[in-house]
Formats: structure tokens, sequence, C-alpha cells
């Protein structure tokens, strides 16, 4: 397969190209290797040599990366919104260096525009012949894979990429941000309200602020645009709704949901994976486990989950980003899913791995302030937002003790509201002791909130009140952050899967005890399995199940040894 075309771009490019830093990029913490000559002689027999000049577009902004380059001689650069007024060079690459993004491995566009300063020679490889060589040499493949973590990693932890422009007071804006954080697309937000170069650019758009959020993107404008429409920006959908069934369709893309993806896709099995924001659930929300079994140096959730996706790619899974499912409903031997944008998925056997949603705190005011200043995460996206803020965090939980000591460094104070009469009454020891030896922290246990305080929807001060002593008081704040638990994802299922006193799926032998008579299918439910045969539940929406990443992870891989059960019975 031979290279495609060479392109160049258009706004001020030499002068783009003039101003290139002479010194190559770093290799940021692992991101950037250089590949020994040995490995590079190996490859070649993969794709082909070829010339490159100068101002040739390599990689293009918005377009699958179709290719893997790496470098042989000359220079390039990194360009993050190439060709427009307010380009600028990211990274700056030379001999030995691979060049490309996640995009390789996912087939997902590409995010910034690779552009050759100094005319060399590249190596070309189709990105489907890298895929497979990777597979069958294991150790390359991790530093590939490794490689391109890191440098979606650093892309979110600087802020660039394609650029959101907006309020941060503004709702629409939080919620395109929030998309864009949890699924770990690489942006820049342009902050109205802070950012002295954001009137200059909506100016040069001819965009008024009442027009805003906007996303700029491949010299493309969307105008407040949804959630939906940045999803296929980014080709993020795709399982279309279509008459085919699906062997296996998973609701719900957190721990479980994705371990489900990994074991039935690689099994054989056809297998759709339905979610409704991105993946990870609330795993994705933490900004580190370091209790997960095999990552000593603990991992952040978001990371966790990006790999657990490639993985599942990786075997052939099809995952839907965003895709809510509002209903459920046997027919004809199987089971179809309503969409709430009105599509429909169809599949034979179903897992429900929906998880919980996030609990709100029950306090005046707060819908006043929760589309501005009220997060239920801490990922680098909320560190961004609480540079030098005062914040309050609620919770007793590892999720807020994790938020806590990740916020201590970036936010101006840190203050942690628990309910509970001591640290660790709920939280892991460990991390409650990383706290307690931390002066950035300040803790108020058996203390409660109260009442929120603020103007035009900005937070001021949260009041807590001590429960011991009914003593209240006033802690500054321009965000709260809130961690105390959450609801199962259940109102979507139809009466027939039974559910516990909480609202959680009962499933195996409690199943079977409340499957009516008429029901049954002449045999009890297998031990992840719901009143509908075949419809199994796995992870934290199931009744009964530990709340813990590594659990959820087992009983998605158990659920699918089932499934295969359940299959084998109805063919």
């Amino acid at each position: 397969m031979m290279a495609p075309t060479a392109r160049t771009g258009s706004h001020g490019v030499e002068e783009l190209l003039a101003n290139v830093p002479p010194d190559e990029t770093p290799d940021l913490s692992g991101g950037y290797p250089r590949l020994e000559e040995s490995r590079i002689r190996s490859l070649e027999t993969l794709g082909e040599r070829r010339p490159t000049s100068r101002g040739e577009v390599l990689i293009a902004e918005g377009e699958p990366e179709t290719i893997f380059y790496v470098v042989l001689s000359g220079r390039v650069a990194v360009v993050e919104a190439f060709g427009c007024p307010d380009q600028r060079v990211a990274r700056v690459h030379g001999s030995g260096r691979f060049l490309g993004e996640l995009g390789v491995l996912t087939g997902q566009v590409a995010f910034f525009t690779t552009v050759v300063v100094d005319p060399g020679e590249v190596l070309a490889i189709p990105a489907d012949r890298l895929r497979a060589y990777a597979e069958a040499d294991p150790a390359f493949g991790d530093e590939v894979l490794r490689a391109y973590l890191i440098r979606r990693s650093l892309a979110l932890g600087e802020g660039i990429g394609f650029r959101i422009v907006g309020s941060r007071y503004s709702a629409g804006t939080r919620n395109l941000r929030e998309f864009a954080a949890r699924n770990r697309l690489p942006h820049r937000f342009v902050d109205l309200e802070t950012d002295p170069s954001a009137e200059r650019l909506l100016r040069e758009l001819g965009v008024g602020p009442e027009d805003t959020p906007v996303v700029l993107y491949q010299n493309r404008l969307l105008r407040n645009p949804s959630i939906a429409e940045l999803a296929a920006m980014f080709s993020l959908r795709e399982l279309d709704a279509k008459e085919e069934v699906c062997d296996l369709v998973i609701v719900g893309a957190g721990p479980a949901g994705l371990a489900a993806a990994v074991y039935g896709a690689s099994e054989g099995l056809d297998t759709g994976v339905l979610e409704a924001v991105a993946a990870g659930g609330q795993a994705a929300r933490t900004s580190r486990i370091e209790n997960y079994l095999g990552f000593p140096a603990g991992i952040s959730g978001g990371e966790l989950a990006e790999r657990a996706a490639l993985q599942a790619e990786k075997f052939g899974a099809r995952r839907t980003v965003p895709a809510e499912v509002v209903g459920l409903e046997q027919r004809d031997g199987e089971y179809a899913l309503r969409l709430a944008d009105g599509g429909e998925v169809l599949g034979r056997s179903v897992i429900v791995a929906t998880g919980v949603r996030v609990r709100r705190l029950p306090v005046p005011r707060m819908e006043e302030f929760e589309d501005t200043c009220v997060y239920y995460a801490a990922t680098p996206i909320e560190a961004q937002q609480c540079v030098g803020d005062p914040v309050v965090v609620v919770g007793g939980g590892n999720s807020a003790g994790q938020a806590a000591v990740f916020l201590a460094d970036h936010a101006g104070e840190v203050h942690l509201v628990v309910r509970e009469p001591r640290l660790d009454e709920q939280m892991s020891r460990y991390l409650a002791d990383r706290i307690i030896r931390d002066p950035r922290i300040q803790v108020h246990l058996h203390t409660e909130v109260r009442e929120l305080q603020g103007e035009n929807g900005r937070l001021g001060a949260v009041v807590v009140e001590d429960t011991a002593t009914g003593e209240r008081q006033r802690l500054p704040a321009r965000d709260l952050m809130v961690f105390i638990g959450g609801d199962p994802c259940t109102s979507w299922l139809p009466e027939s899967v039974a559910l516990d006193s909480g609202g959680y799926i009962l499933t195996g032998s409690a199943a079977g005890r409340a499957r009516a008579a008429e029901e049954t299918d002449g045999r009890d439910p297998l031990f992840l399995e719901t009143t509908l045969p075949g419809v199994f539940a796995a992870g934290d929406v199931r009744s009964g199940s530990i709340k813990r990443v590594a659990s959820s992870v087992g009983e998605g891989a158990m659920a699918v040894r089932l499934v295969h059960e359940h299959l084998a019975t109805t063919q």
C-alpha cells in the first residue's frame, strides 16, 4: 500500500516553520522514545521509505491516522490548529522518532497536524500492518501503546487539541468539557471569563457571546453543539442501530462492562457496547487507583478505562458513545434495546453494567450552582478549573480521599468534609494516613454541609455543621466536589427485571425466588442472571456486589462465561 499523497497547509505555513524551535522536544515521560536501528530495519519490511519536503503534511488533523510514520532523517513538527490564525507548534521530532497518536491503533481521527520542517526521509507503514506486527512482537507493541497513552495524557494535561470556547459558568460549556475530558479527547478550553484572547478570537470568527459555547476543529466552527455532534466528529459511534443481531450487547462501559467486552469479543461473540457518556464509569472519575492488582504505582481511572477500551476494540468489540439506553424489550427470543435518540440495537443476550448514578448533595440552592461550580469527578479537567481556588470536597470514601489528595496539588486550599467520626471508617487506611499527614488538606470529621453561599451562580462559601457539637463554620469555596455515593442506574429496565429494596438488580438464586412462575424457562437463573433469561447483571448495579474495581472486572468476565451457557441452550 502506498502512502497518501502529500498535502500542504495554507495560513502562514512558512512563518510557522520559520519559527519552529531548533531543538527537538525532549522525550517527555517516555512518550517520545527513539527507535533503535535494528528495530527500524525490521519495520522496513512492512512499509516503504520515501522522501519528504518542507511544508508537507504527513498526518492531518481531523482525518483517520492510517499510516504509522518513523522519521529517518529531517525534522517534523506537531502543530495545533494548523492553517488557522492561532496555529502553534506543540512538539518537534527528529530521526528515530515514530509519529502519531492513539488513532493509529484505534482508527480514531487525528487531533493534531504533523508537518515537515526540514526535508528528509520517513518510513511509512500502513496502520493495519503495524497493528499485526505489534501483536506478533508484544514488547514492541507495549512500547508503542505506552508511548501513545503518555502522549494522550500529556495533551490532556497541557490543554492542547481542539478548542472549546465559552464561559466557565455556562452549563453548555460544562457539558462539552466534561464529555471531552471523560472520553479523553485532547482539547483546550478558552474561557470567556479569564482568557484575554477569547474576545479577540470570537471577533475574528464573527461569533457573539450569545452563540457560545463553540467548538473549533479542523477549520470547522460548531456553534453550541450537542454531545452527539461532538461524538460524531471524533468517530466515537462505532455501533449503528441496524437489523443485525449481536450475540451480546453490553449496556455500560465501566470496569464490569469493559471486562465483559474484552472477554466477549476475544471469545468470538459479536459484541456491542452502549455507553451513555464515556468509558470507565465511576472509576474514570478517580484521579488515581492505588489498590488495583498489578499497578503498584497506581493508575488513573481514565487511563485504566482507555487501556481497557483499546483492548476491547483490539478483539473486535464495537463501542458507541453517547448511546443512552431507555428501554429493554423481549422480542421473538431476542432483546431490543431502545436508545434515547430513537435508535434500536438487537441482541441475543444482554449484560447490564450500568453502575450507579452520582448522588446529589441534598442542600438548598444546589441547583443554582450545580451547572457551574459543583463537580462529581477529580480529573485533570477539574484540576484546571480549580487552580488557585479554595475547594471543598464532600465524602468519606476512597473517591473523596483521592480527590482531596489530587486537588491539593492545584487548589489554593482544600477542605475535606466527612460525616463519619473517623477518617478510616469508609476510607482505606493507607489513604486516610496520607491525608492526615498532608498539611494542605483540612479535615472536618462528623461534619455535614448545611448551606451554599454565592451570587449569580458563582459559589463563594460552604456552611458546614459539626454534628457532634452543633457548631457551624463557613468554609471559603469557589468549587464543590461531591463524592457521597450513588444510586443504581436501573430506571430504564422493565418491571420484569426484579430489583431489591435499594433499586439494585437481583441475580442468581435471589432472582429465582423473585421470578414469577409463568416467566420461568424451566431452569433456575444462572449466578449473574436476572429474572429475564439471557439478561445478566455485573458490577455495582448488581444487588450484593462489592463496590471495587477488581470485583467489577471479575463479574464482567464471569458474566460472559454465563452468556455462553445461555446461548448454548437457545441455539
